[in-house]
């Protein structure tokens, strides 16, 4: 069963994983670096962004994965090495090289992610002579290293599961970060799922990329795609189970979905500036493309969202932007539409209901849209946020 870190120094790392975070001084006061080890090479598979302005980490990790040989990802936090040319391209590699020599690895057993303001060269400086303090501090929690990568974030997101299989059991711990510029296709989220299960570098990359397309890339803050994303998945094989039958992989993949859909919506939760996390089903579709376009369109809508926010039952917003986002007319005159388990349209027109007791609903901090295409057997699910004052407040003051 799946649990949600409780607090500092609870979430457990699997068999042969430490994890850590300090702060190495690039941010006043918050930890900045964070590390996660393997014992020894593990597996790796990566999922990384869309954005074809992609910063040096994501390049450099690209370029290295699916491996069977990684030792550790390391992480900074407050810098994004994005936009920085050759001289970002150069002092990602200085952290790269710093950590491998600490490690006693090479450089192409490192893997890296950055996080934090566009355009800011990473210091350098500061951040190479705190990584042999940052290793000598890892540990088998996760806390530290969740804490080390947060930026806007308000919470560390960790989760962990124990899989019981025939041949043994398995741990799988998942961490991530993420609070704004989240939008499909990845975010500005970076994400590590890590389990000591023995796999193939093909499988743990199939496995990572069927989790992320429902999972991260189901979710959405505020609509801009970062140059950052990452996520990991990291397998070394420390528990001596191996996942050999079919029925082993198919619980493996659900085990990491189930992780991977937590942390997702753990992000969207923490939106900026968000108090409500929005969750859109849509069943019934004939098409998944364009039920995934659908649902993902209504948690982008800043009218649907700051309607949400205001706790107003402006249904319209939602069949205009299902419109907008190529649903069919004859689907959208026989759909149904309920918010907050209240049905409020139906068969291409409205149904009678009592606005104050739905308004009243829409002050929950978790808001469920549901849409009936009454079409097909297909379905999709997306998550969001509302929209605030608040996130404007954050975003004009950010760098």
């Amino acid at each position: 069963m799946m649990t949600p870190g409780p607090g500092l120094n609870r979430t457990l790392l699997p068999k042969g994983f430490s994890a850590g975070g300090i702060n190495s001084g690039v941010r006043r006061y918050r930890p900045d670096l964070g590390i996660i080890i393997s014992d020894f090479p593990a597996v790796a598979a990566g999922v990384f962004t869309l954005n074809q302005c992609k910063a040096a980490p994501v390049i450099f990790s690209q370029a290295r994965v699916p491996s069977a040989d990684i030792r550790a990802i390391i992480t900074n936090s407050g810098q994004a090495n994005a936009a920085t040319g050759d001289m970002g391209v150069e002092k990602n590699l200085m952290m790269v090289s710093a950590t491998a020599k600490s490690l006693g690895c090479s450089i192409d057993q490192v893997l890296v992610a950055s996080t934090g303001v566009i355009g800011h060269q990473l210091d350098t400086d500061k951040i190479l002579p705190a990584i042999p303090e940052l290793i000598e501090r890892a540990h088998e929690t996760a806390e530290a290293f969740a804490g080390a990568i947060m930026t806007t974030d308000l919470v560390p997101k960790t989760a962990t599961n124990e899989l019981q299989l025939s041949s043994g059991a398995v741990r799988i711990t998942g961490i991530s970060k993420g609070s704004g510029m989240i939008h499909p296709n990845m975010a500005t989220m970076l994400g590590y799922i890590i389990s000591d299960v023995k796999i193939s570098k093909e499988f743990a990359h199939e496995c990572l990329k069927t989790a992320v397309d429902i999972s991260f890339n189901m979710i959405s803050v505020d609509g801009d795609s970062s140059t950052n994303d990452c996520c990991f998945l990291m397998a070394n094989g420390a528990s001596g189970v191996e996942l050999k039958t079919e029925d082993a992989l198919k619980k493996f993949q659900t085990a990491v979905n189930e992780l991977s859909i937590f942390l997702a919506k753990s992000i969207a939760a923490d939106g900026e500036g968000a108090s409500k996390l929005v969750e859109v089903e849509i069943i019934g579709s004939d098409d998944k493309e364009i039920a995934k376009r659908a649902a993902r369109g209504v948690t982008l809508s800043p009218l649907i969202k700051t309607a949400l926010h205001g706790e107003d039952p402006n249904w319209g917003r939602i069949l205009a932007r299902l419109g907008a986002e190529q649903v069919p007319a004859n689907q959208l005159n026989k759909m149904s539409l309920s918010l907050q388990g209240v049905k409020i349209f139906e068969n291409g027109q409205p149904l009678a209901f009592i606005r104050d007791e739905v308004k009243a609903l829409l002050k929950q901090s978790n808001i469920f849209i549901k849409i009936d295409l009454k079409s097909g057997d297909v379905r999709q699910t997306a998550w969001g946020c509302d929209l605030s004052k608040k996130y404007v407040e954050i975003n004009t003051e950010y760098s």
